[in-house]
């Protein structure tokens, strides 16, 4: 059974959203995103403005966790994959379920209940520092970068430091 040709995973809970998908596929040169997520898989009314803001010629499918998981390995060799999942959760259980990532983009999490901001763009609990930090020691590379032609952002700010390090920084709300 072939690999699957995945560029890049990247962590955007907006998925598809204004020209960054186009930029991020630019870079990437892939054909195929593949949007990962329990919810969208689960309500096809959410895809359509999703497949519209999709640059033109690249495909968009949509697959719960465990679809993704189960299908991957089908996937063509002229299938050049971008995944974008919502959460670092649905990363490594991507990952333990054996699709083969190694590298992972993370762009956008928004604030929430019980989030604490470490970026302008990335907020995060200890649910979502527990999951990089094993992500990382299971060997994916990690970065926090909003455009591809943007500047990352140490991982450091995310799963290396405490709470009361990353508010002397001036990142939190």
């Amino acid at each position: 059974m072939a690999q699957p040709r995945i560029l890049l995973t990247r962590i955007d809970d907006r998925f598809i959203y204004g020209q960054d998908v186009e930029l991020w596929n630019e870079a990437v040169g892939s054909n195929l995103v593949l949007i990962v997520n329990d919810e969208i898989a689960a309500d096809s009314r959410r895809w359509a403005p999703m497949r519209v803001a999709a640059p033109e010629g690249v495909w968009t499918r949509f697959f719960s966790v465990q679809r993704a998981i189960d299908i991957i390995h089908t996937a063509g060799p002229r299938q050049l994959i971008l995944i974008m999942v919502a959460s670092p959760a649905d990363a490594l259980a991507l990952v333990k379920g054996g699709v083969p990532i190694t590298k992972i983009s993370i762009g956008h999490m928004q604030t929430g209940e019980g989030k604490r901001s470490v970026t302008p763009a990335v907020a995060i609990d200890d649910a979502d520092v527990a999951a990089l930090r094993e992500l990382q020691k299971l060997g994916i590379e990690l970065e926090i970068r909003y455009l591809p032609s943007s500047t990352p952002d140490p991982i450091q700010l995310v799963i290396g430091c405490s709470y009361s390090f990353v508010n002397r920084q001036g990142y939190s709300r």
